[in-house]
């Protein structure tokens, strides 16, 4: 099958001046080296293309693909991990991963959390602030957790997340404002164990990959996985496997968010345990990161047995099934799910 790679280069926009935090989420060479490879080895002809300024030109000069595989984050806006899959989906291109609709409403956190709360998951008491005398007029107890309602990396999550009072809230909030120029998203604060839950599949076909708890060293900024800790992951940050029952009460609180919110064919959602030791919803990455080495879900993969390749095969075979069964399918354009000895199932 050819395929299409679309993601954002980091290299690409820190030449054009932008930060490292402002480029925390786009990729490096070694990722889409790396998925290439896979997706070579799974039987298929990658083919890249680079983000949505390099795909326009491309489109309107008449290039197809049968499937694009897309890990393009965006530049600017809620809807900025959804603008390749709404571009793909005007030339009915499919693509691996969630459809538009799902990826803006899952980087603004805020509306993800209405959504979620709505349906019945768990998940913490919290307001969404769009100035100080928001921040100023926000009614939940202390301890409360404040971090941009829309950004992905632990960005904008350093130590002073954790607020204790007013005037922390009021100055903790003026600050992400300023530099993020989005609402700030305050939720009561989890005090209990924080994991992240790897999915594969889609709908009432999605299962847990596995479950990571992340524990933090003596050395790292306590009580949150702050933008500086996960930066120094090796240092900072170690990832266990969680086997024991609290496995399954997590896993549970994280399908059935993935399975409202209609997530597909892989990613990632983060629970934390309350004070009295039960799993809350804190957010979801349909669009998790794909590095071979330091990415969550790659790191759990690996942890339950599962290679690059194999992960890769694995959100392959989910996104063609998906595909062959999509309900606003062209049947003249349907696709399959092709035999190959790399499928990637355990």
């Amino acid at each position: 099958m050819r395929i299409g790679l679309t993601y954002d280069l980091q290299q690409d926009y820190l030449a054009q001046g932008y930060s490292l935090e402002d480029t925390a989420e786009f990729d490096a060479p070694e990722t889409i080296a790396a998925l290439e490879t896979a997706l070579r080895e799974l039987g298929h002809q990658p083919e890249r293309i680079g983000n949505i300024r390099a795909l326009v030109p491309r489109l309107a000069a008449g290039q197809r693909w049968e499937l694009v595989f897309n890990i393009a984050e965006g530049l600017r806006g809620f809807a900025r991990e959804a603008q390749v899959p709404a571009l793909l989906e005007a030339y009915d291109i499919p693509c691996v991963f969630s459809d538009p609709v799902v990826l803006a409403l899952a980087l603004h956190k805020g509306l993800t959390k209405r959504l979620v709360r709505d349906a019945g998951v768990a998940t913490p008491d919290f307001a969404v602030v769009n100035s100080v005398q928001e921040a100023a007029a926000v009614n939940l107890p202390y301890p409360l957790f404040a971090k941009p309602v829309a950004e992905g990396t632990s960005k904008g999550i350093t130590r002073n997340s954790r607020v204790n009072d007013r005037d922390q809230l009021i100055a903790t909030c003026a600050t992400l404002l300023e530099r993020f120029r989005q609402p700030v998203l305050v939720e009561t604060f989890m005090p209990g164990r924080e994991f992240t839950v790897g999915i594969l599949g889609s709908g009432q076909a999605a299962e847990r990959l596995g479950v990571l708890e992340v524990r933090l060293a003596d050395a790292a900024e306590q009580g949150m996985y702050s933008f500086h800790n996960k930066e120094h992951y090796e240092s900072l940050v170690e990832y266990h496997l969680v086997r024991e029952p609290v496995a399954d009460e997590v896993s549970e609180v994280a399908l059935a968010a993935w399975r409202v919110l209609e997530c597909r064919d892989a990613g990632r959602v983060d629970i934390r345990l309350d004070a009295q030791g039960r799993p809350n919803f804190i957010e979801v990455n349909p669009l998790a990161g794909l590095h071979p080495v330091r990415s969550d879900l790659v790191i759990l993969a690996r942890k339950v047995g599962l290679d690059y390749t194999g992960l890769i095969g694995r959100i392959m075979a989910s996104a063609l099934e998906r595909l062959e069964h999509a309900p606003f399918a062209d049947p003249s354009r349907a696709v399959s799910l092709p035999e190959t000895a790399h499928a990637g199932r355990l």
